[in-house]
């Protein structure tokens, strides 16, 4: 986990470096999440929340490059003749925007994202074995500045690749892990320094 944290510095402090000019910030907010695939009908969105920082390097006067790092609690709540229980995966994800100013105050924003997995746990035990460890996605948001330092937002995160690991050989269940990715709703404040 120490060397994807200090890979991630250090590709950011190269950007830093060759950027016109960089402003750090904290974010955090909420998070509406679910899986999607062949087997959404059997769950529903689970609420978890988002905290980390950023930078955002501005290319030229309108565009921007926005890095993140984020913890990011999400999964799903699972209603199936097994019962009803959750499915909690915490991610330290990792995504990299083109964040476009529209005007002044309002934002659009979109790029790719890879999460490492931190923990899963379905209904308190631990089920981190049956999860990969990365995800992929890829996000759309928009924002607005309120001031030139606070701000507020949306972004949803489409899943790119399945979350389950494929350990089983069932047919029907290699189906379920192929389909199944992260979708995630996330409301968030940020603060620039």
């Amino acid at each position: 986990m120490k060397k994807i944290i200090l890979t991630a510095i250090a590709v950011m402090a190269f950007a830093f470096t060759n950027a016109q000019q960089t402003r750090f910030g904290v974010k955090g907010g909420l998070n509406v999440s679910t899986l999607t695939g062949e087997y959404e009908d059997d769950t529903k969105s689970l609420i978890g929340f988002h905290v980390g920082g950023f930078a955002e390097i501005k290319v030229i006067e309108r565009l921007a490059i926005q890095p993140e790092v984020l913890y990011s609690a999400q999964g799903a709540r699972f209603e199936d003749v097994l019962g009803k229980y959750d499915a909690k995966l915490n991610y330290l994800n990792i995504p990299v925007l083109a964040k476009f100013y529209i005007t002044k105050q309002f934002t659009v924003e979109a790029g790719p994202q890879i999460g490492f997995l931190l923990s899963a746990k379905i209904d308190g035990e631990d089920a981190k074995d049956f999860y990969k460890s990365t995800d992929f996605g890829f996000n759309f948001g928009a924002g607005y500045n309120f001031t030139d330092n606070f701000s507020a937002g949306v972004r949803y995160t489409v899943g790119l690749t399945g979350i389950y690991d494929n350990n089983n050989d069932d047919e029907d269940f290699e189906d379920y892990i192929d389909s199944s990715k992260n979708g995630n709703l996330a409301i968030f404040v940020a603060y620039k320094f």
